[in-house]
């Protein structure tokens, strides 16, 4: 029996533990344009799985995906968390709920 999963990229380990369970699978390593591509695919994927579930082990995926585009692109993550911060220092964060419902402009 063959089962089509869309070329999906998977964990380093996951075509290992398809072998231990008795089945066989098919991959290929990916050329740096269709991971890259796959990457975005699986960040989408992701969040739509925390979205649905809301379960911090979905949420620890969403990490390793970002760590992965970290690391495929050469972004310094330390770099990236004083852009965060110095995003948040500039227009704040999130923690004061606060939902904007509409934006009325001043008649000139």
């Amino acid at each position: 029996m063959f089962m089509k999963t869309n070329s999906k990229l998977v964990r380093d380990k996951i075509p290992e533990i398809i072998s231990q369970q008795g089945s066989s699978p098919v991959t290929h390593v990916a050329s740096d344009r269709e991971y890259w591509d796959k990457l975005k695919e699986k960040l989408k994927e992701e969040v739509f799985e925390f979205h649905q579930s809301e379960n911090e082990e979905e949420l620890a995926d969403i990490l390793e995906v970002i760590d992965s585009i970290c690391d495929f692109k050469s972004i310094n993550k330390k770099k990236l968390e004083l852009l965060r911060r110095n995003k948040a220092r500039k227009k704040g964060r999130f923690k004061s709920k606060i939902i904007l419902d509409d934006v009325r402009f001043q008649d000139t």
